[in-house]
Parts: C-alpha cells; sequence; structure tokens
C-alpha cells in the first residue's frame, strides 16, 4: 500500500492502476451578510457590453447554503454577474445578502425568495428577463436532493437553462425530462473538474480492460459534513465504471457513508474541514487479501466545486448562443470543450 499525506485545502489522489492503463484520453458563510432591502438602480439597471460574459447573470438558488455561496462567489470572481434575486429554500424567510468575494473584491446584493412564494417568484424572473435579456439568465442549482426534480421542471417551465450542482433525487428521470424538452443544461453529479477528468479515465479504463479485475472484492468509504442528505453522486459514478472491472455483485447501498465529526477525523478529514468536505476511497482486494488497488479523491472545503460550477455556466452561454436546440451537458462535455480555467 502506498501512504498519501493530505493537504490543507484540496487532495487528488490517484492510483489508477497505471500498470494496466495508459491514460490519453447548503448558515450564511462568513463572507456573507444579511440586510433589508433596498432595490437600487444599479440593481434594475442591469445595461448589456459587447464582452458577452459581461452580458451574462447567474440565479444562484440555495443561497444562503455554504455551497451555492461559494457558487456565487466564485461566479462574481470569473467575470458573471449575480441576479439581484434568487431562490431559497421554502423554510427561509425572505431576506436580502450581500455575497462577497474576497479575492476578486467584487460583491452583489441579491434578494431571497422562499420556493413556497411562487407568485413572487414568477413576478421577479419576468422583470429580470426583461432587465437582463432572456437568453442572458442561467440559473445554478445548489438547494436540497428533494428538490431536485421539481426544480429542474421549475426551469424548464421558465426557460432559464441551468447548472445542476445538487445531488439525489430521480436522476434518470431529471435527464430525460430536460432532454425531451430540449432545454439547455449542465447535470453532473461532480463540478470539480479533476475529479471529471479522473472519471473519465475510470471510464475509458473499464471500456478498455472490463473484467479485468474478476474475483476482485470492491469496498468504497466517503465522508462529506453531516448536512450531506444523500449517498455521494460520485461515488455512485466511480462504483458504475469499477463494477465494469469487477464481477463483484457491490450495490450503492454497500458504501459506507460517514456523516458524523468523529468518523470523519478517525477518516483523515482535518478538524478545519469538518463542515465541508468530500474524502473518497475506493479499494479493490484480491480474493486471497495479497493485492489491493487503492484510488482515492479527497477535497477540504468547496472552492474546488465552485470554481468548476462557474466554468459550467460560461460553457452553457456559450452554448446557448451557439446551439438552436438544447440538451444536457455533462461536465466532461465542459472539459472536453476546453471551458474550464
Amino acid at each position: 500500500m502506498l501512504a498519501f499525506s493530505n493537504t490543507r485545502l484540496c487532495t487528488i489522489l490517484l492510483v489508477l492502476f497505471s500498470s494496466f492503463f495508459d491514460v490519453t484520453a447548503f448558515l450564511v458563510s462568513p463572507a456573507v451578510k444579511t440586510n433589508s432591502w433596498k432595490p437600487s438602480s444599479s440593481l434594475i439597471q442591469m445595461s448589456s457590453t459587447d464582452n458577452d460574459e459581461a452580458d451574462v447573470f447567474v440565479m444562484v438558488n440555495g443561497m444562503p447554503g455554504p455551497m451555492a455561496t461559494a457558487a456565487a462567489e466564485a461566479c462574481l470572481r470569473k467575470g458573471l454577474k449575480l441576479t439581484p434575486v434568487a431562490m431559497t429554500g421554502p423554510d427561509i424567510k425572505a431576506n436580502t445578502i450581500v455575497v462577497y468575494d474576497p479575492i476578486s473584491e467584487k460583491s452583489s446584493q441579491v434578494k431571497l425568495i422562499p420556493s413556497s412564494q411562487k407568485d413572487e417568484l414568477l413576478a421577479a424572473i419576468e422583470g429580470m428577463k426583461v432587465s437582463c435579456g432572456e437568453k442572458n439568465i442561467l440559473a445554478i442549482d445548489y438547494t436540497h436532493p428533494s428538490a431536485v426534480n421539481s426544480n429542474a421542471e421549475f426551469y424548464v417551465e421558465q426557460k432559464l437553462p441551468f447548472v445542476m450542482g445538487t445531488t439525489g433525487g430521480d436522476r434518470e428521470k431529471l435527464m430525460q425530462g430536460v432532454n425531451d424538452a430540449k432545454h439547455f443544461a449542465v447535470i453532473a453529479p461532480n463540478m470539480a473538474k479533476q475529479i471529471v477528468a479522473m472519471q473519465a479515465a475510470l471510464e475509458d479504463l473499464a471500456k478498455k480492460f472490463p473484467g479485468c479485475f474478476s474475483s476482485y472484492k470492491m469496498a468504497c468509504v466517503e465522508s462529506h459534513q453531516k448536512t450531506k442528505a444523500d449517498t455521494s453522486g460520485t461515488a455512485k459514478a466511480v462504483i458504475d465504471s469499477l463494477k465494469e472491472l469487477s464481477d463483484d455483485e457491490f450495490t450503492y447501498d454497500d458504501i459506507e457513508m460517514i456523516r458524523d465529526d468523529e468518523g470523519a477525523k478517525d477518516f483523515r478529514v482535518p478538524e478545519d474541514a469538518l463542515k465541508g468536505h468530500a474524502f473518497h476511497r475506493y479499494t479493490l482486494t484480491s480474493e486471497d487479501g495479497s493485492t489491493e488497488f487503492a484510488l482515492e479523491h479527497n477535497v477540504a472545503g468547496r472552492a474546488i466545486y465552485a470554481e468548476g460550477t462557474a466554468d459550467a455556466v460560461k460553457f452553457l452561454a456559450g452554448r446557448l448562443r451557439a446551439e438552436s436546440e438544447g440538451k444536457v451537458y455533462s461536465m466532461i462535455d465542459v472539459l472536453e470543450a476546453g471551458g474550464l480555467e
């Protein structure tokens, strides 16, 4: 076994069976302040420029949750604008926050409207379409697994192209509904470009050498912050590829989930990352126990996902201008198009 050390921000540990494979292939964050909303002309009068990116306005839904907020900060960092109104959870009181990105020192005031207040939300969206331009508004969804399908239907009905970062829900229904509507969307279980590249490599490995780990037993342990309600979508995707390599009857129910602080620390998660992390370890062990192959990808914090989400928005904005008919894109599509910074 190889021993690897953690970094404070992000560690991607890849043991990609190199002897077989040739790669060619949601709590307000400290940076968010709440205050009473006073619409200003700067929020309502939104002028366009010749720069396509300057014309893109992003409705980040799920704030003030930490992942949605991190994505909003990343959008500001990458030259995108935030819409003056966004959707929040049904149990959260309507309020206004100021999203501030400490790196670029850019900020934006956003009024959060609960998803239960549909009439107000619909009126706000129609107003933003007039102010910003209908094709200039895209949505990011970092809400709750239970809202994935209903939110996607809402975006389709409102003709809002979207990036779905929320995991869970009925994924087959999600993909089919959006594709059938020929709607523009990026849907992926993981928005981190390095992990996406790793997944692509695993998929290629499974295609080239199916069954090469026959008789090997699979195992998967994944640790996330205690607020994450569902099993990791990334873990499921990686398992799908590993199952092509092994004949083990491993199922998603066999994934060991860690959602408590003590368990996470035992899994080598830094204490300062307990509120936001994604540590995964997969193993393939020979029948006699003499050989074990391990794959790890350990992320402390949310920056890597936020950056990829903002890149996906920029990619989708480009597709919206270039294509007449929408479809569901993956993060691999974003990666292959060179749409990641």
